[in-house]
């Protein structure tokens, strides 16, 4: 038998295996990132990465070393036993976790943390999101981690395997060693400030980065400060200079100075936000032809603005970005405290004050991500949702296929009393991509089901214009075109890219006065609502943050976060900053060093007005 005195040491090495194990599992299952890194890129995302290993080590270490202590005072106390079965409930939660990571990184682009948190109140729609993934490929990888592990501590680090004949006060002395030397890895080691994700960032590629990540230990550190939004981590300057470069940007133009575009005073608004609408899939942006034709068509008639970017990459986000004109927080959503978002403006509200009729048109759980209550906030007249839908039309996961949703919009808005501000908000194309047509397009991949999604969406919202152009509400409407997000397919771009960002928004509609006109401009989503109220001559002045992108503005800008990170896009070209790496991990070449300051003052700005909200 062993002795027992090595068990302790042996014990971390265990783990510290696993986690180098889990790394290798990683990289292979992103086989196609990991053969864009070179030879000495894979090395150093383990060594770099040993440092949360050991930390995340001396965390499970803790309680069996404690229990050793104990032992070794206390010989009656038998705590082999213990000790197995808390290891082999870990390996099991933890490769669990770990298969859970492999899948989420190939859509969301960053490591496991607390976001998955924002979606436990409606575990349906979470669940759809994985509606897509392999899950007997994750099975079998959960299985054959765990299941080796657990064979080879059974058979080589098992405390029952280990000699426990030795002098008692000299095994309660080398335990309590063992267990208080926990706190260098803990720590990762005697610098005054606590180890941090920061320490594995070695590369200016991103997903090197990702792979030196300790996903348990990312996890934890991600739930542990899931709910301090109290503070702002991104200071980077003194907050007046932060306050005054931001100023610059809205206050550089006139603001009596706009393009009008409608011949009605007080139109109807049809606001339809595209669930996941990448310009990558509309030709009339530059994307792939054939996926949008009836959004083309709609861009020629009207108003198109070809340089539009997300504010950031998920549903809830964007919908605050749309309708509120307010920036996206990184590592979480303004949407999801309730008592920040209330203090929010959204256009609803405006509209309403104006004597307008309100409603809004969802076919899945207006509960998901917590939208319900900034609806609420929002002073809709009408909340319109799956429930309102007969469950024979709904796909799988989510709710009522989008061609239903537009029927029943079609309906009621003959009954609304004008004028209207409705806003619909379209599903289909998102995950898992099911939709009740023929597929138009070629192939049963993840890429190919988006693309016949993004196409069947297009359809249905052509047929629900060609209807509404026979209606009499529709020479009063202006309707406004603009996606909530937009995705890293096709292509796969990596989490911080621009092109994953832009988007399309358009304007169309009876109410306008001038069609035909493309505005190259770079904007945010962001803008929308100010460019909006703007040409409806409404008040604006509380969206702060939205810019009215049809007066001149001679500095446009585009600004979006991904996971803690930010993009800030000018004339100049594209910058991306990784907050946790302190640099750029994208820089165009013409992008000055007072371009990267002002990005920095917009994130720091931003987050802390979210904050003090």
């Amino acid at each position: 038998m062993k002795k027992r005195i090595f068990f302790q040491p042996l014990y971390f090495l265990f783990w510290m295996l696993y986690f180098v194990v889990a790394r290798a599992v990683f990289l292979v299952y992103h086989l196609d990132r990991s053969a864009e890194l070179t030879s000495s890129d894979v090395l150093y995302t383990f060594v770099y990465g040993l440092r949360l290993d050991a930390s995340f080590a001396a965390y499970i270490s803790i309680l069996p070393f404690l229990l050793l202590l104990l032992a070794s005072l206390w010989h009656r106390l038998q705590v082999a036993t213990a000790v197995r079965y808390y290891t082999i409930v870990l390996l099991a939660l933890l490769s669990t976790l770990l298969t859970v990571d492999l899948e989420l990184y190939s859509h969301w682009g960053f490591r496991l943390d607390a976001s998955p948190l924002q979606y436990l109140n409606s575990p349906t729609e979470m669940t759809a999101s994985a509606a897509s993934a392999p899950l007997f490929i994750l099975f079998m990888v959960t299985l054959a981690v765990s299941g080796v592990f657990i064979l080879f501590f059974r058979r080589y680090f098992d405390l029952a395997t280990y000699s426990h004949r030795a002098n008692k006060w000299l095994l309660a002395g080398i335990s309590f060693v063992f267990a208080a030397l926990l706190i260098l890895p803990l720590r990762g080691g005697w610098q005054q400030i606590p180890i941090n994700q920061s320490v594995v960032y070695f590369s200016d590629k991103p997903f090197a980065n990702h792979a030196g990540l300790n996903m348990p230990w990312n996890l934890m550190h991600a739930l542990l400060k899931y709910e301090k939004s109290g503070s702002n981590p991104y200071k980077y300057m003194p907050e007046d200079q932060a306050q005054k470069m931001v100023q610059a940007l809205y206050t550089s133009a006139p603001t009596d100075s706009t393009e009008q575009l409608l011949c009605v005073q007080r139109p109807n608004v049809l606001f339809i936000i595209l669930e996941s609408y990448t310009a990558k899939f509309v030709e009339s942006l530059g994307g792939e032809k054939g996926i949008t034709p009836n959004l083309d068509k709609l861009a020629a008639e009207g108003i198109s603005f070809t340089n539009i970017y997300a504010a950031g990459d998920r549903s809830e986000k964007g919908m605050v970005a749309l309708l509120s004109g307010y920036p996206v927080q990184t590592t979480t959503s303004i949407i999801k405290y309730p008592h920040k978002s209330e203090k929010l403006p959204q256009l609803s509200e405006v509209f309403e004050q104006q004597g307008y009729s309100t409603s809004y048109y969802y076919g899945g759980e207006l509960e998901f991500a917590n939208i319900k209550s900034y609806l609420r906030n929002g002073g809709y007249d009408k909340l319109v949702d799956k429930y309102d839908f007969d469950p024979s039309t709904y796909n799988s996961k989510w709710g009522a296929h989008d061609h239903v949703l537009f029927e029943k919009v079609q309906q009621e808005l003959k009954q609304e009393k004008q004028p209207f501000f409705s806003t619909v908000y379209t599903l289909s194309s998102h995950e898992p991509f099911e939709i009740p047509i023929p597929a138009k397009f070629a192939g049963n991949d993840e890429e190919a089901q988006f693309r016949n999604s993004v196409f069947y969406t297009d359809w249905a919202l052509g047929k629900f214009i060609e209807e509404a152009k026979k209606q009499d509400w529709w020479q009063n409407t202006l309707v406004v075109l603009a996606a909530d997000h937009g995705h890293r397919l096709p292509g796969n771009d990596p989490n911080h890219a621009p092109g994953k960002y832009k988007i399309p928004f358009i304007l169309t509609g009876g109410a306008l006065e001038k069609e035909g006109i493309v505005i190259e401009g770079i904007g945010s989503q962001t803008d929308i609502a100010a460019t909006l109220l703007a040409q409806l001559n409404l008040p604006h002045q509380a969206f702060k943050w939205s810019r009215n992108l049809m007066a001149p503005n001679p500095s446009p800008f585009a600004f979006y976060v991904f996971n803690d990170g930010f993009g800030f896009v000018t004339s100049a070209g594209a910058l991306a900053f990784d907050n946790v790496a302190q640099k750029p991990i994208l820089r165009e070449e013409r992008i000055t060093e007072e371009q990267l300051q002002t990005g920095k003052a917009y994130m720091q700005t931003s987050f802390e007005d979210f904050v003090k909200k």
